[in-house]
């Protein structure tokens, strides 16, 4: 364990907002010395140093590691967690944050998660899972609808289609099994009931056994404004929620996040680092929508700036199942946090656009951008994803936050740059 007086070198894996965020978050800590991050974006070169490794390559980020005498490795992306990065880490004798590949199931399967909802009495929708297109269609021919539908594997946050009538669904069902939208993750889908209701976001650092929720937030999934168009990986996020009652709280440590924590133990799959619970608010009590086995991403940039504990010593604690002897802190200041993307986005868009404005976008201590799809190009900061930065504003009640946060966004310009205008306004 390491003492308050040693200087940690930290490996954050990763390179988008959610990653800016920690990095920004521990780039505040005493306890760090130095961060690296592999392989970061624009925003995050400006305060750590960025390393030319894929975030899938494992080797290459042990060897990184190694190389660079890391104290802590922080892996936050969904797929090097589901491949077993930090099992390769711990095998090298490297510390590190995040749930180990059989854990991380939890998330890298949702067959695998509805299962264990069932099986341990934890409140989610009604459902079946398939391996069979053929099956999935006779299924749907006596459903209600609308209907969800869910690619098993890992879809970058868009393997999920509520369909409207049979022939959405049937549709769905074609793409994802049959024409392979997503890949391997297609192999297998769960159709589930459709729930009506508010949806929260809670993040929760947990050791094994203790689990302490973060504050809440709240997603906004589809590409335009009013909820319409397609799903994304998350086009803005606020904290807290006004859904998110200490009743609810309390409902949800007992019935949902404590019980889900020890169902993992009680299998064999212990589950360290965070995870994300994907609520929603039905008249018969909070279900689980969707399990995370890391940082959300947008809603980490919408949280993390108001976590007043230092964010290396939660590491610390949760790497060595002490998370019980530390007190978390949040700030009661509101974050509403708005994503800054490309033309097009989920879908086809353009990269490589000049970005400008981004410093004229910060207030003291207001608000911050984090970048996620950029990267710096002969002196200059281009676009270089679909979602291209994020835009956090704190205030000291929400409709402030909210109007920082677009002023922030009106400050910055690049050729098709596009945004949700009705983030938080619900």
């Amino acid at each position: 364990m390491k003492t308050k007086k040693e200087k940690m070198k930290i490996l954050v894996v990763g390179g988008g907002g959610r990653e800016h965020a920690i990095v920004w978050k521990l780039s505040r800590s005493p306890l760090v010395d130095k961060i690296y991050c592999a392989p970061g974006n624009g925003g995050i070169a400006e305060i750590a140093e960025c390393l030319p490794v894929s975030a899938m390559d494992i080797v290459g980020m042990v060897s990184a590691a190694i190389e660079n005498k890391i104290s802590l490795v922080v892996v936050t992306p969904d797929d090097p967690l589901a491949a077993g990065m930090v099992d390769e880490m711990e095998k090298a004798g490297i510390r590190a944050f995040g749930p180990s590949k059989i854990a991380a199931e939890i998330e890298s399967s949702k067959v695998f998660s509805k299962k264990l909802m069932k099986e341990y009495g934890i409140p989610t929708a009604g459902f079946e899972t398939f391996a069979s297109s053929e099956k999935a269609m006779e299924y749907l021919e006596n459903c209600d609808f609308p209907i969800v539908i869910k690619a098993d594997g890992l879809a970058l946050g868009k393997g999920v289609v509520i369909a409207g009538d049979l022939k959405e669904a049937s549709q769905a069902v074609k793409e994802i099994m049959t024409d392979k939208t997503f890949g391997e993750a297609g192999n297998r889908i769960v159709i589930e009931e459709f729930l009506k209701g508010p949806e929260v976001s809670v993040l929760a650092f947990t050791d094994g056994s203790t689990v302490v929720p973060m504050v809440s937030s709240q997603d906004h999934k589809r590409a335009y404004d009013g909820d319409k168009g397609p799903n994304t990986g998350g086009m803005g996020a606020f904290s807290p929620s006004s859904h998110y009652t200490n009743e609810i709280a309390r409902y949800c440590m007992t019935n949902i996040y404590k019980k889900t924590i020890d169902a993992m133990a009680d299998i064999g799959r212990k589950f360290k680092g965070v995870i994300y619970f994907g609520l929603i608010l039905t008249k018969e009590g909070p279900k689980v929508l969707e399990y995370n086995a890391r940082f959300g991403d947008p809603e980490t940039q919408a949280v993390l700036p108001r976590l007043k504990t230092d964010l290396a010593e939660i590491f610390e604690a949760v790497i060595d199942e002490r998370l019980d002897e530390i007190e978390i802190k949040w700030s009661d200041e509101p974050v509403v946090c708005v994503v800054i993307a490309s033309g097009g986005y989920p879908k086809k868009y353009q990269k490589g656009y000049e970005i400008h404005g981004i410093q004229d976008a910060g207030r003291d201590g207001d608000t911050v951008v984090f970048h996620a799809g950029t990267k710096s190009e002969n002196g200059r900061l281009v676009t270089s994803g679909g979602r291209v930065l994020g835009v956090a504003s704190t205030g000291p009640d929400f409709r402030t936050a909210l109007e920082r946060a677009y002023e922030g966004v009106q400050k910055i310009s690049f050729t098709d740059m596009y945004y949700r205008k009705d983030i938080g306004r619900k």
